[in-house]
Formats: C-alpha cells, sequence, structure tokens
C-alpha cells in the first residue's frame, strides 16, 4: 500500500476493554491483529482509518455486551455491513471498535399474506429479494450494491435505488426494527402490521441515521407483489433541457414508471465511447423508463409514458420487445460507471436531489458551474425522484483543478438548496457531507437533533464524526488507552 493511502495509526484497545470483550467473544470473533483490523477500517469511499479492535458478533447478547463495552470506556463504536458506503460512514475515523453484522445474517421468517420478511441485519439485500421472490413478492429498496449490500447497512444510510420512484426508500418499506441504544437499552420500534400510529416513529427516525443512535440488530421489512411484466423504453433527447422537461411530464401524469434513469450528454459520450449502445449521434441526454404491472395493463401504461416522453427534443424513443433488448438498453447506463473510473482519477461524486419540477433548473446551473470553474462534470442517476448523481471531474496532480473542484462543489450545493432541494438522496451523510448538513438545516432543528443523538447516545460512542456536525454541547469519546 502506498504511503499516502496508508490508513494512520491507532492506539491499542485498553486492556480492560479488551478482557472484557474477550469474556463473551471468542477469538475468532474478536480481532486485534492489525493486518485483520485492517480489512474493517475502509469502505467504497476508499477513505481508511484503522480500528483498535475488529467485534463478529452473531447475537443480540452480544451486541449489547459490545455497547456496554465502549460506553463504559468512552470508546468509539462503529456498526458497519458489508463496506458499500460512498461518504465514509463506517470508516472508524476516531478509531475505537468496528461492530461486524456480517455473521447476523439469517432471514428468520416469511410470512406471505402479511407480505412481511423479518431479517437480521447483516442479511444481504440479494438473498432478501430471493426469500421473497419465492413467493411472489418484492422489498422495494435496490440499491447498485444489493447483491452485496447488507439490509442494516440500506437501513443506517436510508438506500432506495431506481424503483424508488415508483415503490419507495428503505424508510417507506420497513415496518418495525430492533436495536440496542448507546445506553445499551434494547429497543422495539414499529409493528408488524402497516397500519400503526401508538407511540412516536422511531422506525423512521432509526433508518438514515447511519448507526449514531442505535445499532440495528432486526428488521420486519414490507414486502410487496412482484408485478406480472416489466417494459423497458430508451428515450433519446437533442439535450438535458428537453431531457428534464420530459422527467417533469412523466412524473405528472397517473402512469407512474417504475425506474426513470437519466443520463446527461457528457454521460451518453463516455457510456457510448466505453461500449456501443447503439445511440444516435445526435443524442444529447438520455431517459431510461421501465414500466411495470399486469399483462393486462402493461400496453396502456406503455402509451401513456411513451406520450409523456415526446415532446419538443425527443429524437428517438425505443422499447425493448425481450428481455435480452431491455438490457440492451440498460447497457448504457450500466457502461457509466467503469467509463467514469477509468477517465477521472479523481472523482466526486454527490447525490443531490431537487423536486423534479425544479429538475430542468439544477440540470442548466450545473452546467453553467462546469463551464466557469472550468471542472468537467457528468450527470446522471434516479430522475423520477429528482435524485442526480452530480460528479465532478479532476486531475489531483493538478492544484489549480483540485482548487476550482472544491468551490465548484460548494457552488453546486448551494444551488441544490436554492431550489428546495437536499444535499443527499440516498447516499446518506457520513464524512464527506458532515460539514454542510448546518447548510441545509437551521440552527433550533439542529439543536434539536443533537438532543435527539444525546438520548439515544449520552456518551457520544456511536459513530462520532458523521451525519451531524459537532454537537457544541457534549465531549467526544476517548479512543486513547
Amino acid at each position: 500500500m502506498p504511503a499516502a493511502e496508508r490508513p494512520p495509526a491507532s492506539p491499542e484497545l485498553p486492556p480492560a476493554v479488551a478482557r472484557r470483550l474477550a469474556d463473551v467473544l471468542p477469538p475468532d470473533r474478536l480481532l486485534l491483529d492489525p493486518a485483520d483490523r485492517l480489512a474493517y477500517g475502509y469502505d467504497n469511499s476508499r477513505r481508511v482509518a484503522m480500528p483498535q479492535a475488529v467485534v463478529l458478533a452473531q447475537s443480540v447478547t452480544e451486541v449489547q455486551a459490545v455497547v456496554d463495552a465502549c460506553r463504559d470506556a468512552r470508546l468509539p463504536l462503529i456498526a458497519r455491513g458489508r463496506g458499500t458506503n460512498t461518504t465514509g460512514a463506517t470508516v472508524p475515523i476516531h478509531g475505537g471498535v468496528v461492530l461486524s453484522m456480517e455473521r447476523m445474517n439469517r432471514i428468520l421468517r416469511v410470512s406471505p399474506g402479511d407480505r412481511l420478511l423479518e431479517c437480521e441485519a447483516g442479511a444481504l439485500n440479494g438473498e432478501v429479494q430471493a426469500a421473497a421472490a419465492k413467493h411472489g413478492l418484492f422489498w422495494a429498496p435496490d440499491p447498485t450494491s444489493a447483491v452485496y449490500s447488507t439490509v442494516g447497512g440500506n437501513l443506517a444510510c436510508g438506500a432506495g435505488g431506481p424503483r424508488a420512484v415508483k415503490y419507495g426508500t428503505a424508510r417507506d418499506n420497513v415496518l418495525g426494527l430492533r436495536a440496542i441504544a448507546g445506553t445499551g437499552a434494547r429497543l422495539t420500534t414499529g409493528c408488524y402490521t402497516t397500519k400503526g400510529v401508538v407511540g412516536y416513529d422511531l422506525t423512521r427516525l432509526l433508518i438514515g441515521s447511519e448507526g449514531t443512535l442505535a445499532l440495528i440488530t432486526q428488521a420486519a421489512l414490507k414486502l410487496l407483489p412482484k408485478p406480472e411484466t416489466t417494459r423497458m423504453l430508451r428515450a433519446a433527447y437533442r439535450d438535458v433541457e428537453a431531457a428534464a422537461a420530459a422527467v417533469a411530464r412523466l412524473m405528472a401524469q397517473p402512469e407512474t414508471p417504475s425506474a426513470l434513469e437519466f443520463l446527461d450528454g457528457d454521460a451518453v459520450q463516455l457510456a457510448q465511447a466505453h461500449r456501443d449502445c447503439g445511440l444516435p449521434a445526435a443524442c444529447g441526454a438520455l431517459l431510461l423508463i421501465e414500466c411495470d404491472g399486469s399483462h393486462a395493463a402493461i400496453e396502456q401504461v406503455v402509451a401513456a409514458v411513451s406520450a409523456a416522453a415526446a415532446g419538443d427534443g425527443l429524437i428517438d424513443l425505443q422499447a425493448a420487445r425481450n428481455a435480452a433488448e431491455a438490457e440492451n438498453l440498460w447497457a448504457a447506463r450500466k457502461a457509466l460507471s467503469p467509463a467514469l473510473r477509468s477517465l477521472a482519477p479523481k472523482k466526486v461524486n454527490e447525490d443531490v436531489a431537487v423536486p423534479v419540477s425544479r429538475l430542468p433548473e439544477l440540470i442548466r446551473g450545473v452546467g453553467a458551474l462546469s463551464r466557469r470553474h472550468g471542472i468537467r462534470i457528468v450527470c446522471f442517476g434516479h430522475a423520477g425522484n429528482g435524485n442526480i448523481h452530480v460528479n465532478l471531474l479532476a486531475d489531483p496532480d493538478d492544484p489549480a483543478q483540485m482548487v476550482a473542484i472544491e468551490a465548484c462543489l460548494h457552488e453546486v450545493f448551494r444551488l441544490v438548496l436554492s431550489l428546495e432541494g437536499t444535499l443527499s438522496g440516498e447516499h446518506g451523510v457520513g464524512i464527506d457531507k458532515r460539514d454542510f448538513v448546518a447548510w441545509e438545516i437551521d440552527a433550533p432543528t439542529l439543536s434539536m437533533m443533537h438532543a435527539v443523538k444525546r438520548a439515544f447516545d449520552p456518551a457520544g460512542i456511536l459513530n462520532p464524526g458523521k451525519a451531524l456536525p459537532a454537537d457544541p454541547s457534549s465531549t467526544p469519546p476517548n479512543p486513547e488507552p
């Protein structure tokens, strides 16, 4: 590992904590060797920090014991799934203990009549989908990492994915949770029914809190019936303004697409260069539109969506006749990430979101910022939610570009907020956006959020330094022995 990428050294685990953890965990699930710990010190953000210990929990009792030990020693405690997060949310920047949920991965029950699946936090999204599919059901959140990301990680970051446009995000598809607060208390939130208003909605509070309030150990997921059939459309437009206007039309009519993905002109060119996707030469922006429904109604849905996609600037509209053609239409979107990785040694990927009606303004504004700062920006994402991945590309060896990219990013955030948007649609805050949270959330509201954090985690041990800016009234946990 090059010197610049090596994680900073961390102090050894305090002996008293090590003994306490060893009392409840076998040696093969309490990792103290630096070589073992390193694998749990980074995530998909490419940030790295060395934890003082790693715990592979297998039961709620073990999770509770780890929370108690870390709380008493005021040692940071970071819950982790499979490390697919892109904002540094699971990187142990203050050392401490990383608690991996990977071995708490059981699917506990599926109740088709109740459209319910109950699982442990470490169960993979893909395994949940396979279990639900046996009963003609599915769980709505479908992030790109679904095959190898955990349900607990999906919930901690409030994951969505392309289908969120029709079926909602994690917050919309969970009935209840079991979790351990920073106090060590075992929490049970929500209920097993789709209606329930008793008490405060702690389920939705914990979802998206990035493990800063409590460690989710189990979830009751709300399942949905799988549609009988799907149909894929690809609409090529003259420019991004025409495509953005089409998104607004598509979302204003009654037949909601099950996926609505947007690629700007640069994204189209990069994808086409990486793999010939058969796009028209004049294509300046692209929409990938998926429709679903019953066999009897699908033609009506496709007709309504096609009519909304048509309009000024439409160059070409193709409909897939079978699964192979649908896969070919998706090829441009799937080719994009590899193309970006090969093009840009420094890529800043922001998952901002604005109201769908403001999407044309966002696209125009980002284009103006790209020209003003001399930074290439590639935009793509989940247009039906107004959730656009704004990728700022720069050469890290060029000091001028690195200064420009930071200034440009700040202006992108200001633009998003001026359009009544939010700085993160699904990736979460983690480390990357923590310092900008106060731009979006006013001081009284932020103060109340800090008070909630103190109630759940009075010692401040749970994933410190993430999700919210520092609370001026609290002291950080101590990673030192």
